[in-house]
């Protein structure tokens, strides 16, 4: 316990503290290069790190969560070398991957108290500590039931508790709402923002409204590359003026797609909606839109769209 409480009292004093990312460079052995020389600076905050399936993210999470290597780069928390002082990194660490799994019929009370001792909290203190947590991810009254049995957000819950432990100063969540419905969705990300007052919390996500919701600074990639970084509302001011929009019939979206920069189309009451990119009206009846978030994320990474 002296080494986490040495690691915290020193995050504390440190208000400025950033995770400060140079020149991350990943390739896997079947040739894929999955980080690409990226840098970026992360403050203490939410940070949403968006991008497709396949673009690097989880690469680039695991890296930091140190459970795997890079092949060149550097990586500092604070006055930790992540790359290279992985128990460092490990006793200021909060990590939710993707998917996690559980043991079939051991309830919360009991995994959490699993997990509250590998990281180090003394047995004197650890039934409080994990009674504590399930309250405050609103997981109490459920304590004595087999976690395999939650729904998929209360399991998103129980995963947030145990990446709380020990009082991390980074918190890594990679793809946490994929499969949540709406209500479980909105439950999570408040939980998440109240936790991201006073820590770093990276986002990993390919849903943009994850990152609508709750970031103040972000990121897009795509196949390994970085390709924006700042905040969200900068992103969608860079396009001002740039997005117009037009109710079309499904047949007329090949010729459209020929003629312009045609960056999403949804369906509104069965007829495509079609967004393009243009510095100047396009015409055929094209009318300016301001842009958002999904209009930044489909300009920026234009395979997605």
């Amino acid at each position: 316990m002296d080494g986490i409480d040495t690691h915290s009292q020193l995050f504390e004093s440190d208000q400025a503290m950033e995770l400060v990312i140079s020149n991350l460079s990943k390739r896997y052995p079947n040739g894929v290069q999955a980080l690409d020389s990226v840098s970026m600076t992360i403050p203490c905050g939410m940070f949403g790190l968006l991008g497709p399936n396949g673009a690097g993210k989880s690469t680039l999470m695991r890296t930091l969560a140190t459970l795997q290597e890079a092949d060149s780069g550097s990586v500092r928390l604070g006055d930790i070398d992540v790359l290279n002082d992985k128990k460092g990194v490990r006793r200021v660490l909060g990590y939710l991957p993707q998917e996690f799994g559980v043991y079939p019929r051991t309830n919360a009370v009991e995994l959490l108290s699993h997990f509250a001792s590998l990281k180090g909290i003394p047995s004197s203190q650890r039934r409080g500590v994990v009674d504590a947590m399930l309250k405050r991810v609103n997981l109490y009254q459920h304590r004595f039931k087999a976690v395999a049995s939650y729904s998929g957000g209360m399991r998103q819950r129980f995963g947030i508790a145990q990446a709380l432990l020990g009082d991390p100063k980074l918190l890594i969540v990679d793809e946490p709402t994929a499969g949540l419905d709406p209500g479980e969705r909105y439950r999570f990300y408040n939980l998440l923002a109240e936790v991201g007052e006073s820590v770093i919390v990276i986002l990993s996500t390919h849903i943009v409204q994850d990152v609508k919701e709750l970031c103040t600074n972000m990121a897009i990639i795509d196949q390994g590359r970085l390709l924006f970084c700042g905040e969200p509302a900068a992103a969608e001011k860079r396009l001002v003026g740039k997005v117009w929009q037009k109710s079309v019939a499904k047949t007329e979206l090949p010729s459209l797609q020929t003629k312009h920069q045609v960056i999403s189309t949804k369906l509104v009451a069965g007829r495509p909606l079609v967004h393009v990119l243009a510095d100047h009206n396009p015409g055929d009846g094209f009318e300016a839109v301001e842009p958002d978030l999904e209009d930044v994320f489909f300009a920026t990474v234009p395979r997605v769209a």
